[in-house]
């Protein structure tokens, strides 16, 4: 690395990458029901860090509501965010049915927890307008 180069905590190092990758997640219960209370919420937040640990992910933040769940992970790049996602809510799902099925079997039914769709917003680092300017300032070389 230069000698210019100032780490900020963020900013991880692999052998042949620098990133920093944080994505907000929303999760909704299948047809939007209340089926989450606070000690539903606590377990799954305590799930998605496992299954986050799991795929050498953070996660940094988790909030709730009753019909859905809202996360900002930090994921290296060898990380397919579609096979993180649906780890998060396969393995979420099953154990928060296990764990909590009389209270779940009352909201939703068939099997299902999480909705078949979800949110995911890529965040951090510089706006979208600033990284175009960036990149449109480029000194190209002319011929």
């Amino acid at each position: 690395m230069s000698p210019r180069w100032n780490p900020s905590p963020d900013v991880r190092r692999g052998r042949h990458v620098v990133y920093n990758l944080h994505v907000h997640l929303v999760f909704v219960t299948k047809y939007r029901r209340g089926a989450m209370t606070d000690e539903i919420l606590t377990r799954c937040e305590e799930i998605m860090k496992e299954v986050c640990t799991d795929f050498e992910a953070e996660l940094k933040q988790f909030n709730g509501e009753a019909d859905h769940v809202h996360l900002l992970v930090y994921y290296p790049p060898k990380v397919q965010l579609s096979k993180l996602v649906n780890s998060l809510k396969g393995v979420s799902a099953r154990l928060l049915r296990k764990e909590y099925d009389s209270h779940i079997r009352r909201y939703l039914w068939g099997g299902h927890f999480w909705s078949g769709s979800y949110f995911a917003g890529s965040c951090g680092g510089a706006p979208v307008t600033v990284v175009k300017q960036y990149i449109e300032d480029q000194k190209r070389p002319v011929s």
